[in-house]
């Protein structure tokens, strides 16, 4: 299939592409592996009340279908040029509405199952999916059972696709195949770094215990749902890419320092090339000892609220002080308002669009591009590199 000139190119073997997409309601992350092998992390879909609209950015490219529609049709016409039709394999990086979709009573039933359609089922409606791994499977119990709406609504769909020949499995911490290639690929890997407070010691795949065990603790003090988020590390040759979720720091105001799980993290993964700033850049994410230890070449931020990124997190990822040398931000959203109130906003790169990294083969060097989010065309409205991976 020939792209216009204009048009994103289409994926070709050996090269890693890394997809944000901009629906302006959420997370989600489609990956094409160098053989042809298809990851997506995360599928958002926030529906938001009158109350909360105001703070919310526009709904890309309009509210005509719900954003899982939109992301089932962005990723069909990129697996279709890439000449497949399944997703191998979704990871859901944590149990909120913004990743994994937002359940009403309304939404429409899924034809496949007892659930409704909103975020993952959506995609899942029209894309079969290989296999789904997340932090809670199989109990969904840890720290606490987790029971609301959205959660019971995806565990309905859980119960549906692994009688219909879908693998679903408990993230592993530590794994370096639990989220791989269908086939060994040289000097490719996807790593599962963290979930549920279980870190990757960086050894083989060694994992440990970061958080206490939550029979020594109130309830109140449990890990929160962010916390408990998962990530993964993606390593294709000399490129790195780092995505944690909403990991986050919850160790302000005197709280313990473990449940400063991001920092822990970004320790263990070290310095990378591209990383999503977690938990959308907000005010308990993106600290200055993350930011010190990951050193990204390019920040990549999934926002789509008022404040993503909160002023001291941009300001760490702008810093001189904490990791000298050039690096560009990038933004799938941002709100107008945003703009007036935080003036080292117009130091991002982008800040509308899906965004695009392509490694090329063997993973010396990457691009970032932005495509349009106006409209289904994949049109390039930007390019940034070539970047030299580090």
């Amino acid at each position: 299939m020939l792209a216009q000139p204009d048009q994103l190119p289409a994926w070709s073997p050996g090269t890693l592409e890394i997809h944000h997409l901009s629906t302006g309601r959420g997370n989600c992350t489609f990956t094409i592996a160098p053989d042809g092998s298809t990851l997506m992390i995360d599928a958002g879909a926030q529906m938001p009340t009158a109350e909360q609209l105001p703070y919310f950015v526009p709904a890309y490219p309009d509210t005509s279908r719900r954003p899982g529609e939109w992301m089932a049709r962005y990723t069909q016409r990129h697996l279709a040029r890439a000449g497949r039709k399944e997703i191998d394999q979704l990871f859901l990086t944590h149990f909120h509405s913004d990743h994994m979709g937002e359940y009403k009573s309304d939404l429409p039933q899924s034809k496949l199952g007892n659930y409704k359609l909103t975020g993952i089922t959506d995609i899942a409606e029209s894309i079969r999916i290989g296999k789904i791994v997340d932090r809670g499977y199989p109990n969904y119990d840890y720290p606490a059972p987790v029971n609301d709406p959205g959660t019971r609504n995806y565990r309905s769909f859980i119960e549906s696709v692994s009688k219909r020949n879908t693998v679903v499995e408990a993230f592993r911490p530590g794994s370096a195949s639990q989220l791989g290639p269908r086939a060994k690929i040289e000097n490719y890997e996807v790593r599962n770094v963290v979930a549920n407070g279980q870190l990757w010691t960086g050894k083989g795949e060694e994992f440990k215990a970061t958080f206490p065990d939550v029979k020594t603790l109130k309830p109140a003090d449990y890990p929160s749902e962010n916390m408990c988020s998962g990530g993964i590390r993606i390593r294709y040759g000399a490129f790195d890419y780092f995505h944690g979720g909403d990991l986050c720091d919850g160790s302000n105001y005197g709280n313990p320092a473990w449940r400063n799980i991001e920092t822990a993290a970004a320790k263990v993964v070290g310095p990378v090339d591209v990383a999503l700033a977690s938990h959308h850049g907000y005010i308990d994410s993106t600290g200055p000892d993350v930011v010190r230890a990951l050193r990204p070449r390019a920040f990549i931020i999934h926002a789509w609220d008022s404040a993503h990124p909160t002023m001291p997190a941009l300001h760490n990822m702008l810093s001189q002080e904490l990791y000298q040398g050039p690096r560009d931000i990038f933004s799938t959203a941002m709100k107008a308002e945003a703009r007036i109130a935080i003036k080292r906003l117009n130091q991002l790169k982008a800040s509308l669009g899906h965004i695009v990294i392509r490694v090329a083969p063997g993973g010396a060097s990457y691009e970032v591009l932005i495509t349009s989010n106006a409209d289904e065309s994949d049109r390039v409205t930007a390019r940034f590199g070539p970047y030299v991976s580090a």
